[in-house]
């Protein structure tokens, strides 16, 4: 996962990080990321995004030029990795502790923001050891399910 300085994390706003993840999925699909198709990504008026993508200019994190497509610099691409990986983490947490689809994705959305690293690190570890011993994860299933009775 990708280390990124504590000052640059501590800095980041939600809405700095949704407007980054977005962007990179962005670009990723299509090469580069336009403002009227960020707006419709994030569900919010152009003139919003125009701003934030500004911000995010100065801060060094997009390459933008008015009225063109952009993308992330390094620095941007290294926060977008960083918060795929959480995403991604979180993502197979909780699948793995078998909650439905619908809610993981909601609850993805809630938490990412707010977890510090040392506890991502520990779910990443958590996930990762299920992984490695799927009879520690089918013991975990079973007493999920015994409680639920």
């Amino acid at each position: 996962m990708p280390r990124t300085s504590r000052i640059a994390r501590d800095t980041r706003s939600e809405s700095t990080e949704d407007h980054l993840e977005r962007i990179q999925e962005l670009v990723e699909r299509v090469g580069y990321a336009r403002v009227s198709d960020l707006a419709e990504a994030l569900g919010l008026s152009r003139s919003t995004v125009s701003n934030m993508v500004r911000r995010l200019a100065r801060r060094g994190f997009v390459n933008y030029q008015r009225y063109r497509g952009f993308t992330l610099t390094e620095q941007g691409r290294e926060v977008a990795a960083h918060i795929k990986d959480r995403h991604r983490t979180l993502t197979e947490l909780l699948t793995l502790m078998g909650l439905e689809p619908e809610t993981i994705e909601d609850e993805v959305e809630d938490i990412e923001h707010h977890l510090r690293p040392q506890t991502l690190t520990a779910f990443s570890a958590l996930a990762d050891f299920w992984r490695t011993h799927p009879e520690r994860l089918e013991e975990f299933r079973k007493y999920q399910r015994r409680r639920r009775s």
